[in-house]
């Protein structure tokens, strides 16, 4: 019998929970501000922002994070100067041939071809002309000339700056000079 008291009792309140709900009526909302944030006009005389502007320049001297300030300009004298002076950070032990190989067919090979002899799929294809190999006399590429244009771009080939960090660039130089070494064999 008092088992049955139970269940009545809980099947009352049961009810009566249920039959409370509305759904023509909207939840209780806890901390709305967590996610119904205040609008904010963008470079509006606010107080939310410095001065009314929300884009600021950065300061004098800054470099952005990830990033390190390339000292050679995007000029023919920049390109002569690093084909002379830049050198590879990375020593023969830091040098990873597999990655730059992988990341060598992934960005240039579709253009310079996988042995470096200028006869990628674009090529073969006629989508674009005129790209040299790797040993040709006339180019006498170097490590600051091959880094130079990849962080450049030159000619009809774009930037890869964007796509390859500092390290995975100096890595597809060792493997392109790798390249070269093996067609001057």
């Amino acid at each position: 019998m008092k088992g049955l008291i139970k269940i009545t009792v809980l099947s009352i309140i049961a009810v009566a929970f249920v039959s409370c709900k509305k759904d023509s009526r909207p939840n209780y909302q806890f901390m709305p501000n967590m996610y119904e944030s205040v609008g904010y006009e963008t470079y509006s005389e606010s107080d939310a922002f410095a001065n009314g502007v929300e884009a600021q320049v950065p300061a004098e001297g800054t470099v952005a994070r990830g990033y390190l300030p390339f000292d050679f300009d995007n000029t023919a004298e920049g390109y002569a100067l690093a084909k002379t002076n830049l050198m590879s950070p990375l020593d023969s032990t830091q040098v990873d041939l597999a990655k730059g190989k992988e990341l060598y067919d992934i960005y240039c090979g579709i253009c310079h071809g996988n042995k470096g002899d200028g006869q990628g799929n674009l090529v073969k294809r006629e989508k674009i002309l005129g790209i040299p190999r790797y040993d040709d006399a006339g180019r006498a590429i170097t490590e600051g000339s091959i880094y130079h244009t990849i962080y450049y771009g030159k000619n009809a080939m774009g930037s890869y700056a964007n796509q390859l960090s500092e390290e995975e660039r100096w890595h597809v130089v060792a493997y392109v000079l790798d390249l070269k070494a093996k067609l001057e064999k």
